[in-house]
């Protein structure tokens, strides 16, 4: 890492519980690459003023993790299409001043599906309908997955997202509520397994929700594929329970790692070999 100096550009992170594994991928190769950046995680207290102040100090391009990806749309000065398509942003770039959010989550999302070789006529849940089930969903949709429920607790936009993409959702599957509680057996719903169970909320994050499965054994066990999204840490109490299971694992830092990757060709304008992404990913979660 250069010796910080005036001339250094900063690129940054926004998120309500942030990690060091941006942190720690981005500067990793900007070390490798001999470029004069440094990248620094934040938890902003004023997301509208941490938003101008990457205008106002001309901060090259910031992350943007949940619950923020929606929020900010309303804050930046261009959509590109990968935003656009599916109203939530995790990537700001600026150029001379003027905002453009990206969103490169539906990338990685797009990606390992592909490179996991799944069958688009397996069913699925998806629990969440934030930003980053957007990104899922939507990728689900364009890999023409139609055998899609969205599980979320927030009726309205847990039945929004699934309308979108003309899927199905249910506040509940497997005796185990959108949140990750034991469900209401007035409201339970029996709705047998999935093929795919992926989770795209907080549950299972470092944390407050650290310790919390978001689905049950039983699902796991009638599961061909689980996918996490989760990050930090990257052997959930999901992903473990699949692995325990002999179930095939799509985890959160795979799709980090892919994620930031693009984040960072849309910073720097260049392309890292895919073996120092490798290396990067491996050193972020140190």
């Amino acid at each position: 890492m250069p010796i910080l100096n005036k001339d250094m550009t900063l690129c940054i992170s926004l998120a309500a519980r942030p990690s060091n594994i941006g942190t720690r991928f981005h500067n990793y190769l900007y070390d490798a690459l001999g470029l004069n950046f440094i990248y620094k995680a934040f938890a902003p207290v004023d997301l509208a003023q941490a938003v101008a102040g990457i205008r106002g100090l001309g901060i090259r391009g910031a992350a943007v993790s949940m619950p923020y990806k929606e929020e900010v749309i309303g804050m930046v000065d261009a959509m590109d299409a990968s935003a656009t398509a599916i109203d939530s942003v995790n990537t700001i770039v600026n150029n001379d001043g003027v905002l453009t959010a990206y969103n490169t989550d539906y990338l990685a999302i797009a990606r390992l599906l592909a490179a996991n070789t799944i069958d688009p006529a397996t069913t699925v849940f998806l629990r969440g309908s934030g930003g980053m089930a957007k990104a899922v969903a939507a990728a689900l949709h364009d890999a023409e997955f139609a055998q899609v429920t969205i599980v979320a607790r927030n009726e309205e936009r847990g039945r929004a997202l699934a309308a979108l993409y003309g899927f199905a959702w249910l506040p509940e599957v497997g005796g185990a509520s959108a949140d990750g509680n034991p469900a209401n057996s007035d409201n339970s719903a029996n709705t047998g397994g999935a093929g795919m169970l992926i989770n795209v909320t907080p549950l299972g994050m470092a944390g407050a929700d650290a310790s919390v499965q978001s689905f049950t054994d039983d699902l796991v066990a009638e599961a061909h594929v689980v996918f996490d999204v989760v990050a930090l840490p990257a052997e959930t109490p999901l992903v473990k329970a699949a692995r325990a299971a002999g179930k095939q694992v799509i985890s959160g830092a795979e799709v980090i790692a892919i994620q930031a990757e693009e984040q960072f060709v849309l910073y720097t304008g260049v392309r890292p070999s895919p073996e120092l992404v490798r290396e990067a990913s491996e050193f972020s979660r140190q």
